[in-house]
């Protein structure tokens, strides 16, 4: 009887410790998120022009890289409970410090800490999930992850702007700093040291140094074309948009349609379907489905059909999301898959850039610039599928024949 009460009190525990995870996962992309629409214009209130303005923007997701990185290395040597006491308690302190800047240089320095300290968060929340999980329940454990980025995305950028226009730009982020505060003091309290859970064999042949595989090239891939696709969306939806006489306000209704399309797929029953199908043919999908609504963006004309692209543009970022943290997942063991999600979200800071910026350089014209961001990811599907055909055929060629 006393066995049975205890399991139970452990069970409750590790309940209790996944959903404090899951808030902190929301704490983290809603302090990406609330920066989006507010950072530039404070940046121009503080003095900058437009391009310290933007350099200003893009300095976050430039030292958010590094952050990951060294998370992923920390993550597996110290722990994953560890580091997410120690990624909060940086971060609320970055945003708090947003308070004390006065000037241009000050702002600088600030953005430069908080990315980097808002990175050591991710990697090792998303090491702590993945270790918490059975290994065929991975894909629809990333769907209620991924949906959970997907609310901070909604409520993000919409916080921040009605916030900031009532108060001040550290105002808004201070209030998202205390929520900081409040999960470190649960994760003191609630946050053990991970006991191997058989959630994905941590011993295994996987294990120890990290070392690209099929799997593991296939994840990666996913993960920097999808902010690719993010990066772009977020530069070409705006001016496309402007450019058929619309307002900024109906762009931000098209990226929270695709928002909400996702996040409804991760949340209903339909998540199963990411531990039942393979991810690599879930990952050809959803980054096809992309490809093919980056091309239809720039040839709709009208607010009912961009609508319907970017509902098929949730379909597929929802299919993709899951399939690549499967994917890494899959290729990794406990004892390196910290150190493979740190690559992982760094691959999402670059893709963002090379989304945005690298197509900012195309001398060419906004529909042709939708076009080749849908190009680039339907050469990643064929790409994809060729790693899965050669892997297939190496594994049937290295069986003995009778």
């Amino acid at each position: 009887m006393g066995n049975d009460k205890s399991d139970r009190l452990a069970s409750g525990g590790r309940r209790a410790a996944v959903r404090l995870v899951y808030a902190i996962i929301l704490f983290t992309f809603l302090d990406l998120f609330a920066q989006l629409p507010v950072m530039s214009t404070y940046a121009a209130s503080l003095g900058a022009g437009a391009a310290i303005a933007g350099f200003t923007v893009g300095l976050y997701s430039l030292t958010n890289m590094f952050g990951n990185m060294v998370s992923g290395f920390f993550t597996d040597r110290f722990g994953a409970a560890r580091m997410l006491k120690i990624g909060l308690l940086a971060a609320s302190l970055a945003l708090l410090s947003y308070s004390l800047v006065s000037n241009v240089a000050g702002l600088l320095a600030v953005r430069f800490a908080h990315g980097f300290l808002s990175g050591l968060i991710v990697p090792a929340a998303f090491t702590y999930m993945a270790n918490q999980t059975r290994l065929e329940k991975q894909g629809s454990q990333s769907a209620v992850t991924g949906a959970f980025v997907g609310m901070a995305a909604i409520i993000g950028p919409a916080y921040s702007g009605i916030m900031a226009s009532r108060t001040s730009v550290p105002v808004v982020l201070a209030t998202i700093a205390a929520l900081g505060v409040i999960l470190l003091v649960l994760s003191l309290r609630m946050l053990k040291p991970q006991q191997a859970a058989g959630a994905s064999g941590s011993r295994s042949a996987k294990g120890g140094k990290l070392r690209l595989s099929a799997g593991l090239i296939q994840a990666y891939a996913g993960s920097f074309f999808l902010m690719f696709s993010q990066g772009a969306l977020a530069y070409l939806l705006p001016l496309h948009v402007e450019s058929l006489g619309y307002t900024s306000r109906m762009s931000g209704m098209l990226m929270s349609t695709f928002g909400l399309v996702a996040v409804i797929i991760f949340l209903l029953p339909t998540n199963r379907l990411f531990d039942r199908v393979n991810p690599v043919i879930n990952l050809a999908a959803g980054l096809g489905l992309m490809g093919i609504s980056q091309i239809l963006l720039g040839q709709s004309a009208e607010m009912v059909p961009l609508s319907l692209v970017m509902v098929l543009y949730g379909i597929g970022f929802a299919l993709l999301f899951p399939a690549i943290n499967t994917l890494l997942v899959h290729a990794t063991a406990e004892d390196n898959r910290g150190q493979a999600y740190g690559y992982f979200y760094a691959l999402f800071s670059i893709g963002v850039v090379a989304g945005s910026s690298g197509l900012a350089l195309l001398p060419v014209s906004v529909k042709t610039q939708f076009v080749v961001t849908g190009v680039v990811l339907l050469l990643c599907v064929l790409s994809v599928i060729w790693i899965k055909y050669r892997e297939e055929a190496r594994k049937e060629a290295a069986e003995p024949h009778p």
